[in-house]
């Protein structure tokens, strides 16, 4: 195995790690102490990450941090994300970060000829990204890994409207306990009427937004928003009382891609 692939097999694993997959032991010991290993506030939040474990070194060294402010600096035709999303949910979990959603194998998207499959889809409010300046209520992201260990990202912003039928699905099982899940069925045509009906996207390289913070991960962020109502938004919230998105980080002269 080469080096690359290696390292990349460390970030997925790393990823499996930071969305909730922790040891029996570290569960209980989280809900005694409802003290993550990291968070969002506190000696634990985002400015603290890259101190609290020299695996998280990367959350304050990395050059290709996200969240990021998304400013095309290119734009050209862009080939269509090719959806293939056929598999249903299994479960919703609260990690202590977030609301995560598992995935039956079989799901994935291909990104420029590459197929990538669909491992999870969690959320984060206020929205990480923001584009062109503007932040939006909730943001969704949706988790791919290729058989190579290459992540990449395809998000979703939400914006204050209508109720969202499939959230609140989603919403209705929420595990208040931490680190506790509930059975969840999504169909597959759930988990499509998610996304936006326009799949135009920006394009650009980042990070993970949670520790360890990898890099080289391919995100790709829909233009066109969805609806959600302030009361979905405001029951998400409640669960953690206080937002789950780390601030946004330095382009860096990256190349972003509409």
């Amino acid at each position: 195995m080469n080096k690359l692939i290696s390292l990349s097999l460390i970030a997925v694993s790393a990823l499996v790690l930071s969305t909730g997959c922790v040891n029996h032991n570290e569960h209980m010991e989280h809900a005694k102490t409802h003290k993550a290993h990291w968070g969002y506030t506190g000696e634990v939040s985002p400015s603290h990450w890259s101190s609290l474990n020299e695996k998280f070194s990367m959350c304050s060294k990395g050059n290709m941090q996200s969240p990021i402010n998304i400013v095309a600096s290119k734009d050209i035709n862009l080939d269509a994300l090719g959806f293939n999303y056929n598999t249903k949910s299994t479960n919703v979990i609260n990690n202590g970060h977030t609301v995560q959603v598992n995935i039956q194998k079989g799901s994935s998207v291909l990104i420029d000829g590459k197929s990538y499959e669909l491992k999870q889809f969690h959320f984060h409010t206020p929205s990480e990204n923001n584009i062109n300046g503007k932040s939006y209520p909730l943001e969704a992201h949706f988790v791919h890994a290729s058989k190579d260990g290459e992540l990449a990202v395809v998000a979703v912003m939400f914006k204050y409207g209508k109720s969202n039928p499939i959230i609140e699905k989603i919403w209705s099982k929420f595990p208040l306990k931490l680190n506790h899940s509930e059975n969840l069925e999504l169909s597959a045509n759930d988990l499509n009427a998610i996304l936006p009906t326009n799949k135009d996207y920006y394009k650009f390289m980042g990070s993970l937004t949670t520790p360890p913070c990898s890099q080289n991960v391919k995100w790709n962020v829909f233009k066109t928003t969805v609806t959600i109502s302030k009361e979905q938004v405001k029951k998400f919230f409640d669960i953690f009382e206080h937002t789950n998105n780390r601030p946004l980080q330095k382009t860096n002269n990256r190349v972003i891609i509409k």
